[in-house]
């Protein structure tokens, strides 16, 4: 069994394995369709395989934790592209082409002291 891969995006992290198959998703015991729902992260996550034509060659087993949907969504991309470059090096330019291979480093602004979020600041009263 080949070592996990893993995919971060914002506080979300994933670890994909990819075994020979018919294409079945396997995200932490749940299918793709009940872990994600949405017909926009499930299109996110199989481009990758549409990509290089892969589609249903492959089977993802993948624990994935912390963040929230899209962000999960995000690493496991990340993860799986990462994965088919592992199993077929000459893959490499086509994905990276398509921006699959880049991290994305967009996380959460720190609280400031003073402020409410990162940078909203309490309402101004002039009187």
């Amino acid at each position: 069994m080949p070592a996990p891969v893993v995919g971060r995006r914002k506080e979300a992290i994933v670890r994909v394995r990819l075994i020979p198959g018919t294409g079945d998703f396997k995200l932490n015991g749940r299918t793709l369709d009940s872990y994600f729902p949405n017909k926009v992260h499930q299109q996110l996550i199989r481009e990758p395989f549409v990509t290089l034509e892969k589609d249903g060659q492959y089977d993802v087993i993948a624990s994935l934790i912390g963040g929230g949907i899209t962000g999960q969504a995000g690493a496991l991309r990340l993860a799986i592209s990462r994965a088919l470059i592992g199993i077929e090096p000459d893959d490499r330019p086509a994905l990276k082409k398509a921006g699959f291979l880049t991290r994305d480093p967009r996380a959460k602004e720190r609280k400031k002291y003073g402020l409410k979020k990162a940078r909203k600041a309490p309402q101004y009263s002039k009187r």
